[in-house]
């Protein structure tokens, strides 16, 4: 009976505290996908003048209403929007009733049944609430009405958040808006210090404490299990907060590798009763700046490895979802990314969360681009910036604005509201024993890697523009970057392309010219080339991939990138693949998989990766090697060429040998030679047509001397035996030779060489193929992506069919990309409308060129990402052209960016032509 007693006491005391938990009730809907309508009037612009719906949270220019505006643009919308919406309150007799908002874009007034809740919220990104108790009726309707001023009545919050700013302006409640209902003695909030050492601090502020009440905590597993016991401090009314410590016995620490979270759960109660609890999840982490030295996460020295990341999506603007948060810190996980930077602005709490569980370091911006907030607002957003975070362990560092729109006056202003003491950052100078200088060339790193003393950590760097910066220049920069023995990490300009589509323009999309960041993704999360590459070179576990060659004995040598985790804790997994031909039906054969021996490797250390691979290895043709994470997810696949393109088989031609016909009309000469007719142009050398039964070949114009203007000195043909030798020389800006031979029964064969001097872009032979003919292409190569001379890491080897395409990088967003340089090519079939035709080389290293990619149509276009190239369609080459990014000319990006020197060498080649099959 008296166990029963103690049960039915338990269940009382557990159902009492539950009961006096803060209740939140929503007014809006939570997120982009799950909205309410709200009554809204916009006062200027589309849609304005009168009274109508619109969905909240949301940027009303997205829903139709309003002006669009870029920061910076001279002629600004100032479009008040006005909002209305009746709830009904709840029995909250005896209750605090606070009205809370997630986000504004800017000035925010709000009543409650008439009477203004309190002073005019400035600024746009941050949390801030009313106590609205004594405005509340209980039991009844009440009227809520928001005031939206797009332009604030601050010139320090225009200037950091729209007449400066970098990024897109929207107007509106973007973020949810809800009601907490508290007890009238209650908990407001807390700030922890949880170190790796398992000491525990927290500050909890606390409203209407009386004399006798108990402060008490308990820290908790995630599923609820206490860890350690109880402690707790007696309230003293006299002080807004209290201090409560603890220390655990070897916590599982929280970091991006293993990112380990508890939960405190701090209740204020009497002799009598509960009166309020509160959770709230943390990590036991440390993190130092160690001055002259480098970052360090629980003592282990840390490499951040980050994009800057902005919160948007095209159709919604700055209203998001949980959903997408997931999505973002899951795509810059799989990046390999460990951290993130907020650009510009405080992001949604929910993506702190997701970077709590997921393991993700970040840091924490105050919005200011170029300018800054004014003393006296400044104070009161970080304010409210730090208390809304201060408890993430994710979060590294705060950053006061950006390239600087910094207030000086506001850096000691963060560790008011943070025990942790986080460092405050001014990305774009060196402050607080941290370089973070913006988009250094190769040259600048060079002398930082030489020369410096600081921390080095460039919160942007390889900014992309179109396909250009992210993953173009990174190998070599990252490769000195990381010799460096104080990097602390860098940050990619930019994670997303924002461009949104225009409500106003016929739903296009519009990045305002190249003014909106361009990011490695596309505005729906569309992977773009330098996704791969960055995932490659940023591998935690990395493997500086090189050709096999007749040496290769089964090692590899990887080094183990990883901060915590021992290469024992991943897992990898090999295959041997055959891969199908260019025709006929392709074979399904299995792959041949293994695992390599175990190799125990600590964090930082380097070894060779034993494969295992069987005796028969050479038989296939392509090696593949995956690593896994600790928790099973794929950190790269890289893939090597067994055969060379040489040994690559060419089909045979299957039909009865026939003597080769030669005949001469005008000026062309024609040969003939197992039913396929080759029309060659006497005045130029060239191939001018290709004609296969009644159908027409229009492959034409080569081939040439890819980049360099030549003339034909001779051209001659002739029998020799059994094939036939057609051969052209050429002088002008290279010396050049080509030689055809045609043998029945055997696929044409091409052979040329050529001695070039000076600095080129690309070298090698072109065609031309009329671009509307063309349907597709199929390769073998590296791929799907298409490559730059400073961007080849990323893409596997392999088959690969791609319909064709005119995609701009950045600006259309069709991936893979049709047109550009494709590396490691072994053969190619240039599907068409006329009948496909298959192109095999001998050479190893062969760039295939597939056009010239579309220009943008932004007007303000920049060079540094349009490199040059040859003017025929169809190119063989030997080397192709590199890629600068926004700021940058690819000749300040390093070596892989530098164009190729040549001296006079002769380089030569092989293709065979296959139009039969």
């Amino acid at each position: 009976m008296k166990k029963l007693l103690l049960q039915v006491l338990a269940c009382c005391i557990v159902f009492g505290a539950s009961a006096q938990s803060t209740v939140i009730k929503y007014l809006s809907g939570t997120d982009k996908d799950h909205t309410v309508l709200w009554d809204f009037y916009c006062t200027a612009g589309r849609k304005s003048g009168e009274w109508t719906k619109i969905p909240v949270p949301s940027n009303w220019e997205l829903q139709g209403f309003g002006a669009y505006n870029y920061g910076g643009d001279k002629d600004k919308a100032s479009e008040q929007g006005q909002y209305k919406h009746q709830f009904k309150a709840g029995p909250w007799k005896g209750k605090r009733v606070f009205i809370v908002f997630e986000g504004s874009m800017t000035d925010t007034k709000v009543l409650i049944n008439g009477q203004q809740a309190g002073p005019i919220h400035q600024g746009a990104f941050y949390r801030f609430k009313y106590d609205i108790t004594d405005l509340v009726k209980p039991n009844a309707n009440n009227l809520l009405e928001v005031f939206v001023d797009k332009m604030s009545a601050n010139k320090g919050v225009n200037d950091a958040e729209r007449n400066r700013s970098d990024f897109w302006v929207f107007g509106g409640i973007y973020r949810p808006v809800y009601l907490e209902i508290t007890p009238d003695t209650y908990i407001d909030r807390m700030a922890i210090n949880a170190k790796a050492d398992g000491s525990f601090y927290v500050d909890v502020y606390h409203q209407n404490l009386k004399q006798g009440d108990v402060i008490e905590a308990q820290i908790q597993k995630l599923n609820g299990l206490p860890v350690g016991k109880p402690f707790s401090v007696a309230a003293d009314p006299a002080t807004d907060h209290a201090t409560l410590t603890a220390n655990i016995t070897k916590p599982l620490l929280w970091s991006d590798e293993f990112p380990n979270l508890y939960k405190v759960a701090i209740t204020v109660k009497n002799k009598l009763k509960v009166i309020h609890t509160t959770k709230q999840k943390f990590g036991f982490r440390t993190v130092e700046v160690r001055p002259g030295d480098g970052l360090y996460v629980n003592g282990a020295r840390t490499v951040l490895k980050g994009t800057c990341r902005h919160s948007f999506w095209p159709e919604t603007g700055r209203t998001l979802s949980y959903d997408l948060q997931v999505k973002d810190v899951k795509l810059m996980k799989e990046m390999n990314n460990n951290a993130v930077r907020m650009s510009h602005y405080p992001p949604d709490q929910e993506f702190l969360d997701v970077c709590d569980s997921l393991g993700l370091y970040v840091l924490d911006e105050l919005t200011g681009w170029q300018s800054k907030y004014d003393t006296l607002v400044g104070r009161k957003l970080v304010k409210e910036l730090v208390v809304r975070d201060v408890n993430h362990p994710s979060i590294l560092f705060w950053d006061n604005g950006n390239e600087g729109g910094w207030n000086k006056a506001l850096d000691n202003d963060y560790a008011l509201y943070d025990p942790q003491k986080r460092n405050v950052l001014h990305p774009w100078e060196t402050f607080g024993d941290v370089n973070t200088k913006h988009y250094p060339d190769y040259a600048g790193i060079m002398r930082t890697i030489n020369a410096g003393k600081d921390i080095f950590m460039p919160t942007e760097f390889m900014h992309g523009l179109y396909d250009g910066g992210i993953g173009a220049g990174l190998e070599d920069f990252w490769r000195e970057m990381y010799k460096y023995p104080h990097l602390a990490g860098g940050f990619l300009w930019a994670f997303v392309d924002e461009s949104v589509i225009r409500t106003d323009k016929n739903n296009t999309y519009d990045g305002t010219g190249n003014r909106a960041p361009d990011g490695v993704l596309g505005p729906h999360r569309e992977k773009e080339a330098s996704f791969y590459t960055v995932k490659e070179l940023w591998s935690p576990v990395y493997i500086n991939t090189q050709p096999l060659t007749d040496a290769f004995d089964g090692k590899i040598e990887v080094e183990n990138r990883y901060a915590f985790t021992k290469l024992s804790q991943c897992k990898f997994k090999w295959q041997l693949v055959k891969l199908p031909a260019a025709q006929g039906v392709a074979k399904k054969t299995l792959p041949i998989t293994g695992i390599p021996t175990p190799l125990e490797l600590a964090p930082g250390a380097k070894g060779m990766l034993d494969l295992k691979l069987p005796a028969n290895w050479k038989n296939n043709d392509a090696l593949y090697l995956t690593a896994y994470g600790p928790k099973g997810e794929e950190l790269f696949t890289w893939s090597w060429a067994i055969k060379s393109p040489k040994e690559v088989v060419k089909p045979a031609i299957a039909i009865a040998k026939s003597a080769i016909n030669i005949s001469e009309v005008a000026n062309e000469l024609i040969v003939k030679c197992d039913g396929i007719r080759y029309y060659f142009s006497k005045a130029s050398g060239y191939l001018v047509n290709v004609i296969k039964g009644n159908t027409d070949i229009s492959l034409s114009g080569g081939p040439s001397l890819a980049g360099v203007e030549t003339k034909l000195k001779d051209f001659t043909f002739e029998d020799e035996g059994d094939q036939y030798v057609v051969e052209a020389e050429y002088e002008g800006g290279a010396e050049f030779n080509v030689k055809w031979t045609f043998a029945s029964g055997k696929l044409p064969k091409l052979e040329y060489s050529y001695a070039q001097t000076g600095d080129v872009d690309f070298m090698g032979i072109t065609f031309n193929y009329p671009e509307a003919k063309v349907t597709g292409v199929k390769y073998l190569g590296r791929g799907p992506y298409r490559t730059w001379k400073n961007r080849v890491p990323g893409q596997q080897f392999g088959v690969w069919s791609k319909d064709y395409n005119n995609t701009i990088t950045g600006e259309t967003w069709g991936y893979p990309e049709f047109k550009g340089f494709h590396s490691e090519v072994n053969w190619a079939t240039i599907e068409n409308k006329e009948a496909p035709f298959t192109v095999y080389t001998d050479d190893k290293n062969m760039y295939l060129q597939l056009y010239q990619p579309a220009r943008e149509k932004d007007p303000m276009a920049n060079n540094s990402v349009e490199p040059p190239f040859p003017k025929g369609t169809i190119g063989f080459l030997n080397g192709i052209s590199a890629i600068g990014t926004k700021f940058q000319a690819a000749k300040a990006m390093g070596p892989q960016s530098q164009k190729y020197h040549l001296t006079g060498e002769t380089i030569s080649g092989t293709l065979w032509f296959d139009f039969i099959h």
